[in-house]
């Protein structure tokens, strides 16, 4: 039996605002760490940071699908009214998140060896970033079962849990940084172990949100969990999504070896100019985040209108807030660099290339939005296919560009990688819809 339900700006916003709190917590936490580490006076440190984070990040795009295809099945078994399979997903998404954590606390050094020669920088970098995720690394199983239960709790919609977790999580990986760093003087090694604290705690609260969600209904057996009818169609939404995540964390990777490429200043400046960039993407998430349920919903009961209406919702809202974003990028952008960092090269490099970092979320408004859409839908090949089209034709574009314009043609590379993101999943999209409600009867509920 499916649910029927509608979908109005209200309903909609009631999921999307309170994720746009929770998400936009993320990017202001890498500002506390940068700006703490910028207080330091040292743009090696400042670096440093900036490839720890993004071979962390690595972990995080490997297993990201634990989040977005925990969301979707989730969403999808609340809207066929499946409560066994809800609570299945999760549990299926726990699994493999604890499997995966053990996995790379077990890997760190290879990745490490790795990986911190391909994204390159000075010795002192290196040395910085190999500190931060060595510590970074023991966090991985509370990562990967937080990415899990806030999945989870989005595709139930219930989208005030999640900004309690994300609230939670943030909030006291920022306070712990400042305490550490500043406080106790502990460096880049403070950023890491508050954020493994924060990590484990928020795991902690979790389990206990998990405890009273269910009050008692009957737990999945192990025999309902480990159905290869279930799992397999998971584990394909599995690959796919990592192989999305991983090239595009590819294309970030490499935005980030040519900043490094160019010296310690280019690339502690471009570093503090993907904050600007952070805090519009996790900002316009509120909106995707709230198109993953609905589309999830309509997806399993079949209703194209609620489709259709959250189509249209997820895109409407996303350009506007992306135009408030940039506008107030760029009215505050001066403020904020100084703030991030005392580094006066840094500083006078990363204002003459902030009008690429404020761009970047109008540009880029339509690639967010369609992941929101194709998350719900689990349409998991087109990411795969979009995302990898998209880098190749981010690398045509730098290889052409870079040796004329320098890091003006790196940043407009980046532009053409999230453009071609938003326009070749807008496409394929429309090609979707018809053919799963295609042969569907319009749904009896009209969406409002």
């Amino acid at each position: 039996m499916s649910t029927s339900f509608k979908v109005t700006n209200r309903s909609f916003l009631a999921l999307a605002v309170p994720m746009t709190l929770a998400y936009i917590s993320t990017p202001l936490l890498g500002l506390v760490d940068t700006a703490v580490i910028g207080q330091l006076h040292d743009a090696a440190l400042l670096g440093g940071l900036a490839v720890g984070t993004i071979l962390f990040d690595v972990i995080g795009a490997f297993f990201y699908f634990l989040r977005a295809g925990t969301t979707g099945l989730a969403a999808q078994a609340l809207g066929a009214s499946n409560g066994n399979e809800m609570r299945a997903v999760l549990a299926r998404a726990l699994l493999l998140g604890l499997i995966g954590g053990v996995i790379v606390i077990f890997l760190q050094w290879p990745i490490l060896s790795f990986g911190l020669p391909i994204i390159g920088g000075t010795e002192a970098v290196q040395e910085a970033a190999a500190t931060y995720f060595a510590i970074r690394a023991f966090s991985a199983p509370f990562v990967l079962a937080n990415y899990s239960i806030l999945g989870w709790y989005l595709g139930l919609s219930k989208a005030g849990i999640g900004l309690l977790i994300q609230t939670f999580l943030n909030v006291t990986n920022m306070v712990l940084s400042v305490v550490f760093v500043l406080g106790f003087n502990w460096g880049i090694p403070g950023v890491a172990v508050a954020t493994f604290i924060a990590e484990m705690l928020t795991f902690c609260l979790g389990l206990y949100l998990i405890k009273r969600e269910l009050n008692g209904a009957p737990l999945p057996t192990f025999s309902q969990i480990i159905i290869w009818e279930k799992l397999k169609p998971m584990l394909a939404l599995n690959r796919d999504i990592m192989i999305r995540s991983m090239v595009m964390l590819f294309a970030f990777g490499f935005f980030t070896s040519r900043s490094a490429a160019q010296g310690e200043v280019v690339l502690a400046a471009n570093a503090v100019l993907e904050k600007f960039i952070l805090v519009a993407a996790f900002f316009l998430d509120g909106t995707a985040s709230a198109a993953e349920q609905v589309v999830g919903q309509a997806i399993g009961a079949k209703q194209r209108t609620a489709f259709r209406k959250a189509l249209r919702l997820s895109i409407g809202w996303g350009f506007g807030l992306s135009f408030g974003a940039a506008m107030v990028l760029w009215l505050t952008g001066g403020v904020v660099i100084d703030l991030l960092t005392t580094h006066a090269e840094v500083r006078e490099t990363a204002r003459t290339f902030m009008f690429w970092a404020v761009l970047t979320p109008i540009i880029g408004t339509l690639a967010f939005q369609m992941d929101g859409i194709f998350i719900g839908a689990t349409w998991s090949q087109d990411m795969r296919n979009s995302v990898v089209v998209s880098t190749i034709l981010f690398l045509a574009s730098y290889y052409l560009l870079f040796p004329i314009y320098g890091n003006d043609g790196l940043w407009f590379s980046l532009l053409v990688f999230f453009g071609a993101r938003g326009l070749t999943l807008s496409y394929l999209c429309v090609v979707r819809e018809r053919q799963y409600f295609g042969a569907l009867q319009p749904a009896s509920s009209r969406a409002g």
